[in-house]
């Protein structure tokens, strides 16, 4: 009557549901919601401490079928949830931003070269382990054996550490504490409850032995570039040869020997380097919208000449004002001991005094703070992009206030898993459970924590669902079972951006303004709508763009 609709206990329930709930899945979640709240009050005040129920109208209450019937209810409702067309949504293109930017205040576009303006093939990582492999036995005189230990592609993944005494891989969290099921020694997992043995009873590493500021903490190691990820599956195959074949060893020997064969500038890039011509059209457009570009990289000049004479030309110099190789960053960002030297033509040292750093020339080495003082480029209007979060991002984002563009190679990958329907599913139906779970923990007799338990075992086979989706040894680099990882904590600490690859620039204008989603903390009810839309909707000038792809 009037526009209402009557419970079936006949409570009103106030207007009628199909009002949003016929256009909008969260609405009718929202409905949905409000009649579960009514019929948890109403169940879960009528339970005595002893577990019976009674009201004076209602008959008892079975406790085991009371959980299973919310437990029914809730898949109902997450089935109903999730609309049709609800994968397919993120676009692997898509800029995500930490911090809000606008790039119409940005003048000065700086970039680093190896996995920011050049992409490599999977096939390199493959050719560096073959190649420091075969290092270790040659000239190290390490055993034979390692040899035969073929690289493993997906194995590790990006944001790992390594305990360097104890010869262990792990993921950990942004709270420092290790995702059990996650710890390899060699090339097997470690069991959850070795693990607590090994760190004093507790999954959670001091904070003392992580904190290093560059991801070197005195026992650990955080590995936070692409090219990392050899070096970790090399790591993992010699600890496996030397346990599995009962032979002692030290690994911290181990971990400096691997460390220094990881080397990629003997390569033939032309072989490796993948979408070139979008690192062309990047450049070229910065440049015809009258943006002054720079370069900076730890690589030397033959090599970074060599792949951007691939990718853009002959005259690739001619997009950038300054040109600086060989930086030894991090130090070039957070130190002022070497001195900017020039190079000729033929890549030799000059001995002049650099005075100004002039466009067509290469220089070596150098500081930031030489960089400041002869560029005059300070503050937000510089926008620098890298992949490596220490290395490239963090001084410039925490000292000197740039604007920091954080370059993720593996967003590509992830951003498949996530649109597919299994995971939307899985995680949906996590979320879930694990609400369920929180709002029916109190009841405590024996039928009930037996249904709890049947909950909680559920609850592990979906998160190993979700992570095996990604990699089956390590999960997602961003995520461990519910926290953020060490990873993603440091990815939204030290960048205002971050992306796939440069290219998605071109998927938006120069005076496009980037706004963060305002995703709601603990305390808050997510009552706003933004963060259902923000980077699921279609990338602006994407289609514009599309030739680039």
């Amino acid at each position: 009557m009037n526009g209402q609709n009557c419970c079936k206990d006949g409570h009103n329930c106030g207007p009628t549901r199909n009002l949003a709930a016929n256009h909008n899945p969260v609405a009718a979640a929202v409905t949905s919601h409000r009649h579960q709240i009514v019929g948890k009050n109403r169940g879960e005040e009528s339970l005595t401490k002893s577990g019976r129920a009674f009201s004076s109208t209602a008959p008892q209450i079975n406790n085991k079928t009371y959980l299973w019937a919310r437990y029914n209810e809730m898949k109902r409702l997450v089935h109903d949830l999730i609309p049709p067309g609800v994968c397919n949504l993120l676009n692997p293109s898509t800029i995500y931003a930490n911090n809000e930017v606008n790039l119409e205040e940005v003048d000065i576009y700086g970039f680093d070269y190896d996995y920011t303006l050049a992409l490599y093939s999977s096939a390199l990582d493959e050719m560096i382990y073959n190649k420091a492999r075969e290092f270790l036995v040659q000239h190290y005189k390490y055993p034979e054996g390692i040899s035969k230990y073929n690289y493993i592609p997906n194995f590790a993944t990006r944001g790992l550490h390594y305990d360097i005494q104890k010869g262990l891989l792990m993921k950990i969290d942004a709270f420092h504490y290790i995702q059990l099921g996650t710890v390899y020694r060699g090339l097997k997992p470690v069991p959850d409850d070795e693990v607590m043995k090994l760190y004093g009873g507790s999954n959670h590493v001091p904070l003392h032995q992580v904190s290093g500021f560059y991801g070197k903490g005195p026992k650990m190691k955080q590995f936070m570039d692409v090219f990392s990820i050899p070096e970790m599956t090399l790591l993992a195959a010699a600890n496996d040869y030397f346990i599995s074949n009962d032979i002692e060893y030290d690994p911290v020997h181990l971990y400096k020997d691997v460390s220094v064969r990881m080397n990629i500038c003997t390569i033939k890039p032309e072989k490796y380097i993948l979408r070139g011509d979008e690192t062309y059209a990047v450049l070229h457009r910065l440049a015809s919208h009258g943006k002054k570009l720079f370069l900076i990289t730890n690589s030397p000049f033959s090599f970074v000449d060599k792949g951007m004479k691939y990718m853009v030309g002959k005259e690739w110099r001619d997009f950038f004002d300054v040109v600086i190789v060989q930086a030894d960053k991090p130090h070039f960002f957070n130190d002022c001991l070497k001195p900017f030297r020039r190079l000729d033509s033929n890549g030799d040292l000059q001995w002049d005094r650099i005075k100004s750093l002039d466009k067509g020339q290469i220089y070596k080495q150098g500081n930031l703070v030489d960089f400041l003082k002869l560029t005059g480029w300070r503050g937000s209007k510089v926008f620098y992009f890298g992949d490596h979060l220490y290395s490239d991002l963090a001084d410039l984002m925490l000292r000197h206030g740039w604007r920091t563009g954080a370059i993720v190679p593996e967003l590509e990958v992830e951003t498949k898993v996530v649109n597919t329907e299994q995971y939307a599913q899985s995680l949906t139906w996590l979320q879930a459970l694990t609400g369920l779970l929180e709002r029916m923990q109190m009841n405590r007799g024996p039928e009930s924590k037996k249904v709890l338990q049947e909950w909680l075992k559920e609850r592990e086979e979906l998160r190993a669902v979700t992570k095996n989706l990604f990699n089956p040894h390590f999960g997602s680099i961003f995520r461990t079972c519910h926290n953020p990882t060490y990873f993603s904590r440091r990815l939204c600490r030290f960048s205002d951006l971050y992306m796939a690859s440069i290219s998605c620039l071109l998927n938006y204008d120069l005076s496009y303004t980037f706004y963060p989603r305002r995703t709601p903390l603990q305390h808050e009810a997510p009552l706003w709508m933004d963060q259902l839309c923000t980077g699921c909707m279609k990338t602006p000038f994407l289609e514009e763009m599309a030739h680039i792809r």
